[in-house]
């Protein structure tokens, strides 16, 4: 799955869709993996999926990320994110 991430932002949350990723904002910083550990926790609470089931696949240090998500079909994972963004 996709993921443009925004660090250092004023609140968290699922922003929508940016260049065909779901954007995604932290507050956290860019910082020793703190950001990509709140992107996490983030797209588990949006997604409603377990932390363990999302495993970041590439883009560690930028801002295009892929994330693994295991236990869920794409058809399902696309649900929940058209419901994310009604």
């Amino acid at each position: 799955m996709p993921v443009r991430a925004q660090p250092g932002a004023k609140s968290s949350g699922v922003r929508g869709i940016q260049d065909g990723a779901l954007k995604v904002s932290v507050t956290q910083i860019a910082e020793k993996g703190k950001a990509n550990k709140a992107l996490r926790a983030v797209l588990s609470d949006a997604l409603n999926v377990r932390k363990s089931q999302l495993e970041l696949v590439a883009g560690e240090t930028s801002g295009h990320k892929q994330f693994l998500v295991r236990g869920v079909t794409i058809e399902e994972l696309r649900q929940r994110i058209r419901k994310l963004l009604e």
